[in-house]
């Protein structure tokens, strides 16, 4: 290439990026083949990729300066047409104003701060009627879409937990967040929400190099991932401040979340407010076992308050101290996790986050639950049934697919009991906010309460074929154990029982020469010689296999997924920006339909009673709307408390005895006999039929016939 040609292929790449090329087809820069079958995007993509070859390959061979630039800024002319080409397909949707959604929720109280009368406390949260009734529905949904559909065992538990119990569990002391303060004012910050903050504003800023930008980007994606040493390396290294008076932070620490208190007036006894619903099912297990005649798989679900005592509560109902949970343990074969049902979800697709794709950076994968598997993606059937009826669940209350992903823990960021973890998370204007967690417990609570309590927490399945193995068996002397340990004697013997080949062996050739040491929970054992007669490897035939089950637990936040139904439902009128409206789902809405005199006149009473009276009678919640002002106005305030239906009585109910139907999302209306209104409205709350059906069946309402 002659060098004139260079100084004005590079002032044309100059003047392309200057001017935001839109696509640069048919130009003479791009020399690429073209492929047969490919998209416009496709063949961008090839075009970036064929020519980051070459640039690859010139700076092994040593090229001329000159030949190596012409080659860099092919280069980046392809990346750029590929980035403009990638934007312009991006269809963007209409943004939510919090300020106005806020305003919305206040304002027709959904929800509000708790005890705003005294100035109220951060992360606490009060349900205004609108706000009840849409979570009520939603638990009704969730337990007729998983403890009915699943025959699953409801239990409902105290939420006052002794410690020992939460000991046990590891909540103690790993159930941790990661905490900083202002070192003059001693405020208190969440430490990776902190960070997170402090790099996505720097983001914003200019003078970046594209560098340094991907190295943010890279931190923001693994910010669950790091540990107590790694944040606190990346605060000092970008530089995060106290947000408020940009003070100096403190060398950040942990500090455990769980609200703690004293049981009984002495105080001796210390417990806690429960961080989760799930220990009170996990101490339960043999009883729930029994329930079930002893037949594994089963699930116990619970919905109930947990307690966190957040560092830095935020974001509204996303972050609070006191919250409402719905959760499942699934209890099964560690050595069989297949599922029954996995074949009727086997096709629903998903938007699955993998880590490996976190760490990459790369995109998710939206695939089927049954190709996730095949691939590996998710590792077992149970796992992947109950991320689809998760995510079935999600897009029947109101979450749109388009706002859900499901992500997976990083390895760090994985909870002390789990070993597998994806989080359902919803796309608000806090970012992407974890609403439905499903984790793969393994067998850790059994045992860990197994070991606490020197309680056999097993399950147990007859053999077709007995097996013979050999094992190493202890047999004490009764009479030395009862001497020593009295009322904790049959504690001590189920634990040497419960102790493993290896450990047995091991206490066998300690008590040759010394005592063995027996750790039962936090308390410690002398065996002596005595108490024990013989430790022998002998043959045995079992015609039982017994098995600590494993734990899948899907676990709802039930305010989280309330606040993101609330926000991704949350629309502006076309053409009119004052008028604001939630989008929710007939299931769900709080009121299913309003009715609607067109006016004060009497006529209008007897119609307004015998409506309200047939819809309540069929279970449908309404709401009659005879406050002041045009029946426009009154349309206005039922579609933003999210009614989705609307009944108008007007001066032809009297005559012809019909009333209109208004549908809420389309503002049409419908004409329809009073005696089959209620049913009507039934069937559309219950997705018996669509408002389009109806509107095939009724005639379409444009203006009344008649007048007083």
């Amino acid at each position: 290439m002659q060098f004139n040609d260079l100084l004005l292929k590079r002032c044309m790449l100059k003047s392309l990026i200057r001017l935001g090329v839109r696509s640069v087809n048919n130009s003479r820069l791009f020399c690429y083949s073209r492929m047969p079958t490919a998209t416009p995007m496709e063949e961008l993509k090839a075009a970036v990729t064929q020519q980051g070859a070459i640039v690859r390959k010139l700076k092994e061979s040593n090229p001329s300066p000159d030949e190596l630039a012409a080659a860099i800024d092919e280069l980046k002319i392809r990346k750029l047409a590929l980035s403009n080409a990638e934007k312009a397909s991006v269809v963007k949707e209409p943004k939510v104003d919090r300020a106005k959604f806020e305003n919305l929720m206040k304002r027709r109280f959904f929800y509000g701060a708790a005890f705003s009368l005294y100035g109220g406390i951060a992360g606490l949260y009060d349900l205004g009627p609108a706000g009840c009734a849409l979570k009520a529905n939603m638990v009704n949904y969730w337990r007729n879409h998983f403890v009915v559909e699943e025959n699953m065992l409801e239990v409902e538990c105290t939420m006052l937990t002794p410690e020992t119990v939460l000991r046990a569990s590891g909540h103690v002391e790993r159930f941790t967040d990661i905490m900083v303060k202002d070192v003059k004012t001693g405020d208190c910050y969440r430490a990776d929400h902190l960070l997170e903050a402090h790099l996505e504003k720097a983001l914003e800023g200019k003078g970046l190099t594209e560098e340094t930008k991907e190295e943010i980007n890279a931190v923001l994606r693994q910010i669950d991932n790091f540990g107590l040493k790694e944040i606190g390396e990346l605060i000092q290294k970008y530089g995060c401040k106290a947000p408020v008076t940009n003070n100096d932070l403190s060398e950040p620490a942990e500090f455990n979340l769980m609200f703690g208190t004293s049981i009984g007036p002495t105080g001796l006894v210390k417990g806690f407010m429960r961080p989760e619903t799930a220990q009170g099912i996990f101490v339960n297990y043999k009883r729930l076992l029994e329930y079930n005649q002893d037949k594994i798989p089963f699930a116990g679900a619970q919905i109930g308050q947990s307690f966190r005592n957040e560092i830095s509560p935020r974001s509204g109902l996303l972050r609070v101290r006191e919250f409402c949970q719905a959760e499942i343990e699934h209890f099964l074969d560690p050595e069989d996790k297949s599922h029954p049902k996995f074949k009727n979800v086997q096709d629903v697709k998903v938007k699955f986050y993998p880590c490996e794709a976190q760490m990459a950076g790369t995109d998710l994968h939206h695939v089927s639950v049954g190709e996730a598997l095949e691939k590996g993606i998710i590792k077992s059937q149970t796992m992947g049934y109950f991320i689809a009826r998760i995510h079935q669940y999600l897009a029947a209350v109101g979450i749109p697919e388009k706002n859900l992903r499901f992500r997976q823990h990083l390895q760090n960021e994985m909870a002390h009991y789990a070993c597998d973890c994806w989080d359902a998370e919803c796309k608000t204007t806090y970012g992407w906010v974890e609403i439905v967690g499903c984790a793969d417990r393994s067998c850790y609570d059994l045992n860990a309460h197994s070991k606490a309590t020197s309680t056999k927490l097993v399950a147990k399945q007859t053999l077709d074929t007995p097996v013979t193995r050999e094992v190493v068996e202890v047999v004490l002397n009764k009479a030395a154990v009862g001497k020593a340990f009295k009322k904790e004697a049959g504690g001590v013997t189920t634990a040497i029982h419960e102790m493993g080949d290896e450990e047995k062996l091991q206490m066998k050739q300690k008590l040759e020469s010394d005592i063995f040491k027996l750790t039962v929970g936090d308390k410690s054992y002398d065996i002596t010689p005595a108490m024990v007669t013989s430790i022998a490897k002998v043959s045995k035939t079992e015609h039982v296999r017994e098995f600590v089950p494993s734990v899948v637990e899907p676990s709802f936040g039930i305010g989280r997924i309330l606040y993101c139904i609330l926000e991704c439902n949350f629309k502006v009128r076309e053409n009119d920006e004052k008028r604001t409206w939630l989008d929710l789902p007939p299931l769900i809405a709080p009121t299913k339909c309003s009715v609607l005199p067109l006016s004060s006149t009497a006529d209008f009473v007897p119609y307004v009673e015998e409506l309200s009276a047939a819809l309540r009678k069929l279970g449908i919640p309404n709401k009659v709307e005879d406050s002041s002002g045009s029946i426009g106005r009154r349309y206005a305030r039922t579609d933003e408390i999210g009614i989705p239906f609307g009944i108008t009585i007007d001066f032809d109910t009297v005559k012809q005895q019909t009333v209109t139907v208004r549908d809420r999302n389309s503002c049409s209306q419908i004409r329809v006999p009073v005696s089959e209104t209620a049913d009507l409205i039934n069937k559309l709350c219950t997705d018996q039929i669509s408002w389009q059906d109806a509107k095939q069946k009724y005639p379409e309402f444009l203006a009344q016939e008649s007048s007083n």
